[in-house]
């Protein structure tokens, strides 16, 4: 069963893209068809794949304004073999369309569906901000993965983004849910990160990843060369991590398939 999953945090500088890109290359290593859907008009996640995002014929932006098919814009098999749908600043354009439609938050679910069948994830990259277009990428998404510093403004920020999360679920997507929360650029020698870490736990549970990730040089530097860290460096913490964090999550979701067929018994 497939599974569409927004990789989204209000708050900058939480490895939000890293995240994104290397989770979808750990994915496709272990044999998952996946598709990254860069929603953010910075284009980090293009780039990070290893694809000029000036360079671009048609992107995601051209899709959300119904002037090219995804077909068109798809960047099949980037550096980390899965496909993406890429951005650049012309997204910009596609924010001010949406706001001015009467379906302007369910436009990027409409997009996507019809190319669910073909992927065993959609990872959807969202902006550093609760703005229209992370919206709809929550208003598509089945589940939320936050990554997250363990530092105090992060708790404040993951508070706004839970609120946002509940009013989505009313509003317009019912079977939305916090898939989980990954702990990144993780330092334990510290007392914050000690005292974070317990709040999260306490007030999470289950939904907060065992994986955490380190802070890596290796998985830092990756981007600049265009490459998901597996492929920069398959032996470094950084890589290591994210395919933890990868099996972590393909095992929550047999659990929850497995849970899902004995309850309908």
């Amino acid at each position: 069963m497939s599974s569409m999953l927004a990789i989204a945090n209000q708050k900058g500088g939480v490895g939000k893209t890293t995240t994104a890109i290397n989770l979808a290359a750990s994915l496709h290593v272990t044999r998952n068809s996946v598709l990254l859907v860069d929603i953010d008009p910075q284009g980090n996640a293009t780039m990070g794949c290893g694809v000029a995002k000036n360079a671009l014929g048609k992107s995601i932006c051209d899709c959300l304004m119904a002037e090219a098919s995804l077909d068109e814009a798809l960047v099949r098999e980037v550096n980390g073999g899965f496909d993406l749908l890429p951005a650049n600043g012309d997204l910009v354009a596609a924010e001010l369309w949406l706001k001015e439609r009467s379906d302007m938050h369910g436009r990027l679910r409409e997009l996507l569906n019809p190319v669910r069948g073909s992927y065993d994830f959609i990872l959807i990259d969202c902006p550093p901000s609760l703005n229209v277009l992370t919206v709809n990428a929550l208003t598509a998404a089945d589940g939320l993965v936050i990554p997250m510093q363990c530092e105090y403004y992060a708790l404040e920020g993951l508070s706004a983004l839970v609120e946002t999360v509940e009013a989505i679920r009313a509003s317009f997507n019912p079977r939305l849910k916090i898939e989980g929360i990954v702990r990144t650029m993780y330092d334990p020698r510290t007392r914050l990160t000690a005292e974070v870490n317990k709040q999260l736990v306490e007030f999470f549970g289950k939904a907060v990843y065992r994986t955490v990730v380190p802070r890596n040089v290796r998985l830092a530097e990756a981007p600049s060369f265009g490459k998901p860290a597996i492929i920069h460096d398959r032996r470094s913490r950084g890589s290591t991590a994210y395919l933890a964090l990868a099996g972590e999550l393909l095992r929550r979701h047999d659990e929850n398939e497995k849970s899902g067929k004995n309850g309908k018994r």
